[in-house]
């Protein structure tokens, strides 16, 4: 048996709704990417939805609408995947890394104010895996110090924090419809904001800085006059097959969103009497949108000494089960141990202890809305069984 890391839900509505665009002509970005949006915004309750072609690139336009420049400094957690740091590279800017919390795998607000000078300008908070992060406590910085806050929201679809949807708790929120992710436009993003200002400037920033849109400007009078471009802007646009599938995936998305925290909930009871594996933790005031099932691997405490060891054994694991057909994955990546940010900053693996732990540590289980028992069942009683034999040294 196979069993993929996730799998994407796609049928012949997208099949069919992609064709859309390319029976009108209009396949750059138009009509079904402003009906996406539209739509994005009443799932989440946004009152703005700005539609571009990744969530990296979201993340760039958030940051540039936050008018990050040379000099200044902002604050992103240490484990999560490189682009939420690189977008900080992209304006020119310092990043100064945060160590997470190993519970969460979230960037640990405790850690945040003393890192905060005169040069800071915004924190990146990511919720991670599907988790939110402390959005109060971080808000509650922020407010103090005078900070922009951008919501790195790539995994965050379906997730609630108080009852809110994810991505538009700070200033700006930026979601990924990568095929890993709970819906998917194959690559894609969506920046969310209540900000009209925000709303309105990335808009522009999207589509080289132009004033109005290729839509409004075809579909009004005088379309033969180009818009005018006061900022500087760049080229991050949806096209509107993407668009026409997004709408698609979202009137699957509270389905979706059901059966992979069903699943979640499953692998919670199968693994309850595991006690090498640390189950992902859910605070009582979020809800887990279950982008990915991810555990911290750890059959004796975890130190600094014996982290590497432990790593050697989880990768072991992760081999083995690979071997029958079973991925599984690292949740994600510590930025701090990767070769572009250890030269520029001078860092190394274990400035950042807790990230290190999360990078060597984690391991992510198989989790897709069509998963079936029997496929849930196989991944947890084969890696039960190889278990026992990786640890029998332990």
């Amino acid at each position: 048996m196979k069993i993929p890391i996730t799998k994407t839900v796609l049928d012949e509505k997208e099949m069919a709704a992609i064709q859309e665009p390319l029976k009108t002509g209009w396949v750059v970005q138009g009509p079904h990417v402003k009906a996406f949006e539209e739509n994005f915004a009443d799932f989440t309750g946004a009152k703005e939805a700005i539609a571009c072609s990744s969530c990296t690139t979201a993340l760039h336009m958030a940051v540039a609408a936050l008018d990050i420049r040379p000099g200044d400094e902002v604050i992103v957690p240490a484990f999560t995947w490189v682009s939420t740091a690189n977008v900080v590279e992209y304006m020119g800017a310092k990043v100064v890394f945060c160590d997470v919390d190993t519970r969460t795998f979230n960037i640990d607000p405790d850690k945040i104010e003393a890192l905060i000078t005169s040069k800071t300008k915004a924190i990146i908070p990511v919720h991670l895996f599907g988790l939110a992060a402390e959005m109060d406590k971080i808000l509650e910085i922020a407010r103090k110090h005078n900070l922009g806050v951008v919501e790195d929201a790539a995994c965050g679809f379906g997730a609630y924090y108080n009852g809110i949807h994810v991505g538009h708790i700070g200033d700006m929120g930026c979601f990924s419809f990568h095929p890993r992710k709970a819906i998917t436009t194959g690559e894609g993003g969506m920046l969310l904001t209540n900000n009209e200002d925000y709303a309105k400037l990335t808009r522009s920033l999207r589509d080289h800085g132009a004033s109005k849109s290729d839509l409004a400007r075809h579909t009004g009078k005088a379309a033969f006059l180009l818009s005018e471009f006061n900022v500087l802007g760049f080229n991050y646009r949806m096209t509107d097959m993407q668009g026409a599938m997004g709408i698609e995936q979202l009137k699957k998305a509270e389905w979706i969103q059901q059966q992979r925290t069903d699943r979640g909930k499953r692998y919670d009871e199968l693994l309850a009497d595991v006690d090498w594996l640390e189950l992902p933790h859910v605070p009582d005031n979020c809800e887990h949108g279950y982008q990915s099932y991810v555990c911290m691997f750890n059959p004796e405490a975890i130190t600094m000494d014996n982290v590497d060891k432990l790593h050697d054994l989880r990768n072991d694991l992760m081999m083995r089960m690979e071997e029958i057909g079973i991925s599984t994955r690292q949740g994600t990546h510590a930025v701090t141990t990767l070769g572009f940010y250890q030269q520029k900053y001078g860092i190394s693996d274990k400035d950042y202890p807790n990230a290190y732990i999360c990078d060597r540590l984690s391991l992510s289980l198989p989790l897709y809305a069509q998963m079936t028992d029997e496929e849930q069942d196989y991944v947890v009683s084969n890696m039960k069984s190889i278990a026992e034999d990786v640890l029998c040294a332990v």
